[in-house]
């Protein structure tokens, strides 16, 4: 472990390309890597000789695929392969490190796929406990598309091992994960959840992953480390290549080294040759210093809010406190109404939401993890859990994808002994109350005592201050009017003593008189004066939003008014409010679609089959809605959580009007046959399921095969159905010539069809060679495809 400890010192070299290597060893299509392990030890020892007699300083095992569900049809348990992984290295190494390789389940994780987290993470805990078991020096995370899943590997990692801990994701040329995840995002999440580096790997080249690399150097408070692939795939005599050769590479390499790079490896295509060059370019140099300052954030899966100057909105209004109609939703499971809110706030200008669920009459941990699952896919904004019940904010902290706010931590030693161990486990920024065993102060000088020790407090946690919201607790000026000037008082002291950041709960201050508008939005331009940074409040009551930009403007914080003109170019208030009362009723299907409310879309379905023909409600609601949808998802305005969601709010209106079409005697929908498959040897069918979502909701009739089909298989069902449109998909550089081979057999059967194919490794040029008709990089294109074919307009 002596090598660890010069980490962020001197640039560590990783070893190259596993598959690559085993297909010059003779691996085919269909076989799994990980077998080899225990069925040929002697080529893996091979291979991770020639590595260590390359120069690499840490090697990695061949596991990348050994968790529970991708062996399961093997004769083999995931610690019998991780052990003799393990050995197999052990057997050729000097000094270099042992890395357990740990790659994605090849699930879908909720709410976009079917896995839950607790599922993931029992998968990712096997294989860590393996590695422990055969000792291993630290753990690899790598090539991971959905932030969930890595939360989960991560979490798995550090609650069931004391090793240090990379993690990598891999990004596709939109700068985002498959699931929309960025890189600041990426950074923000998991950098405090204890981890010891993080960064990039596979997708794509070093020259196409600069932007993103220098995007997590420009966040990262930790090492970076970075193993493109040897650029894009091509196919020369049947061979899977890659374009770029070990000059090339350690070239493109070089800028990210010179700006920080502290850990450089390759991926897909890369060999010992590429692992050489990189070592002697690069191996033992000392690590470029960055001087990266942390900055307050909070984050969805998909966005990172910064607290930096800018006033942000934590919008207030899921709270059942004095809220009739939430507490009835709560009660009834009325989910639609919940995230009506929540898009409510949103569109009204809210940053982040608050979310708090507690009510006697029922369980809040339940109630709060449904919550949280419904809005994580429709809104893109940041939660913040609010509970009185530690129970409950660890369950939220651990479902939530991204990195929430508690609300909230007190000055109370018997609080932050219960609070702070689940914000440093879970990388959670926190709301910090300045009451005490003895309550709630009268002075700002005593406030900023309790201010004082929480903020110290917090440290020997490792929580540092911008990851605190100090919250003055405003009274009520009907009450105690003298201390709301001690509350402005006390946001001022503690922000010129501290590096924190400051909240209120704004609309507290009125409580108890009339025209509560007037005093909550003059306390509110007040308290912005005085630093408040983070406003708890109601978004939707009348030119809140619209003082915060116009005190923007006049503070200079707003250069030339930008911001302030774009807010009243695009925004009418009157608007705003006449759509927060408008009544559920009135909204029409294609609304409810494009936000994706399920629980709402069948009654709506329904009752407009009474008046109009199903094909119509087809033609002229779901069909456009979707293609609103799928444009906003082209447009970079949403991702596929919400994607996915819009998808099966659709499904469960096709439910309804096909059940009419056969009770009326009309023919059901379809607007032709799509055959799907995961081609022979690829276990990986996170896109085709993607695919199949959207089709049928285009409504065409998919016929799904699966992962790993035969090229026969895939054939006699293109006949036996009369197939018109088949879709292919290989995510493995291994499995590519599967593709090829099944198109070829669909060639030779001279089947009037067209091929479309899709999958990470693959780009439009590889797809000519192999002789498909389209490439199509997402499920979006694969329905323009199927439009064309169709002739559907």
């Amino acid at each position: 472990m002596e090598l660890l400890k010069t980490l962020n010192k001197k640039v560590l070299i990783f070893d190259g390309a596993m598959g690559t290597m085993l297909q010059k060893e003779g691996l085919v299509g269909g076989e799994l890597p990980e077998l080899y392990n225990i069925e040929k030890p002697d080529v893996l020892k091979k291979i991770h000789k020639e590595y260590v007699d390359a120069g690499a300083d840490i090697i990695t095992t061949n596991t990348f695929g050994a968790n529970s569900l991708k062996i399961s049809n093997t004769p083999y348990t995931v610690d019998e392969i991780i052990a003799a992984a393990v050995e197999n290295i052990r057997a050729v190494i000097t000094n270099q490190l042992i890395a357990l390789d740990i790659g994605p389940t090849g699930k879908l994780l909720e709410p976009i796929g079917s896995l839950s987290f607790e599922e993931a993470y029992e998968l990712f805990k096997e294989q860590v406990i393996a590695g422990v078991k055969s000792g291993v020096d630290l753990i690899l995370i790598e090539t991971f598309s959905d932030l969930q899943e890595t939360r989960a590997a991560i979490l798995a990692c550090k609650e069931n091992s004391n090793l240090p801990v990379f993690c990598t994701m891999t990004f596709q040329d939109n700068g985002r994960t498959l699931t929309g995840t960025d890189a600041t995002t990426f950074v923000n999440v998991v950098q405090d959840l204890g981890i010891d580096a993080l960064g990039v790997n596979c997708s794509l080249g070093p020259k196409e992953l600069a932007p993103i690399i220098e995007e997590i150097l420009n966040c990262s408070l930790i090492p970076v480390i970075v193993q493109p692939n040897a650029g894009l795939p091509t196919l020369e005599n049947n061979e899977t290549v890659f374009e770029l050769e070990k000059e090339e590479f350690t070239e493109f390499i070089k800028p990210s080294i010179t700006k920080g790079v502290a850990i450089v490896g390759g991926c897909c295509g890369t060999t010992p040759d590429f692992t050489k060059l990189l070592k002697t370019s690069f191996g033992g140099k000392p690590v470029v210093k960055r001087n990266v300052k942390r900055k307050t954030a909070v984050c969805s899966s998909t966005q990172t809010v910064i607290i930096d100057g800018r006033v942000k909105i934590i919008g207030e209004r899921i709270n059942p406190t004095g809220k009739k109609k939430i507490k009835e939703a709560l009660k009834l499971n009325k989910m639609d109404f919940i995230l009506n809110e929540a898009m409510t706030q949103v569109d009204a200008g809210a940053d982040i939401l608050d979310i708090n669920v507690g009510l006697p009459e029922i369980d809040e941990k339940d109630a709060m993890v449904s919550v949280i699952k419904e809005l994580a896919g429709i809104v893109k904004v940041p939660l913040q859990i609010d509970s009185a019940k530690t129970d409950v904010i660890e369950a939220a902290c651990r479902l939530y994808c991204g990195k929430t706010i508690i609300n909230s931590v007190n000055g109370k030693q018997i609080n932050m002994d219960k609070i702070f161990p689940i914000a440093r486990k879970y990388g959670a920024s926190l709301i910090a109350l300045t009451l005490d065993e003895d309550g709630i102060p009268a002075t700002c000088e005593k406030r900023f005592e309790i201010a004082e020790k929480i903020i110290k407090e917090a440290k020997k946690y490792g929580i540092d201050e911008e990851r605190l919201f100090i919250d003055n607790l405003v009274l009520t000026a009907s009450a105690q009017q003298e201390g709301v000037l001690e509350t402005l008082k006390g946001i001022k002291k503690v922000k010129d003593n501290y590096n924190v950041r400051t909240t209120l709960g704004a609309s507290n201050v009125s409580f108890g008189l009339p025209n509560r508008h007037m005093l909550n939005k003059t306390f509110l331009v007040m308290a912005m004066t005085y630093g408040l940074d983070v406003p708890i409040t109601d978004p939707t009551a009348p030119e809140i939003v619209g003082h915060i930009k116009a005190f923007e403007v006049l503070s200079s914080i707003d250069i030339d008014s930008k911001n302030y003109i774009n807010y009243m170019d695009s925004t009418d208030l009157s608007n705003l409010i006449e759509e927060k009362n408008t009544s559920e009723s009135n909204k029409d299907l294609q609304t409810i679609i494009i936000k994706g409310l399920k629980d709402e879309v069948e009654a709506v379905t329904a009752l407009m089959l009474k008046d109009s023909d199903p094909m119509v409600i087809v033609d002229e609601y779901l069909i456009p809605a979707l293609n609103i949808v799928g444009q906003a998802f082209n447009d970079g305005d949403i991702y596929l959580p919400q994607l996915i969601r819009s998808a099966e709010t659709v499904k469960k209106s096709f439910v309804i009007i096909k059940e009419q079409l056969l009770k009326s005697g009309m023919p059901t929908i379809s607007n032709g046959k799509v055959l799907l498959a995961t081609v022979k040897g690829d276990i990986h069918d996170i896109g085709k399921n993607i695919v199949k979502v959207i089709l049928e909701n285009y409504g065409f009739e998919v016929f799904d095969l699966g992962k790993d089909v035969q090229p026969e298989e895939i054939v006699e069902t293109v006949i036996k159905e009369n197939i018109k449109l088949v879709g292919l998909s290989a995510l493995m550089t291994t499995t590519v010539i599967s593709m090829e081979e099944t198109i070829k057999q669909l060639r030779e059967a001279n089947l009037d069809c067209i091929i479309v194919v899709g999958g990470a490794v693959l780009t439009p040029d590889y797809a000519k060679k192999i002789d498909a008709d389209y490439y199509c990089k997402d499920a979006r294109e694969t329905v323009e495809v199927a439009n064309k074919v169709f002739n559907i307009k």
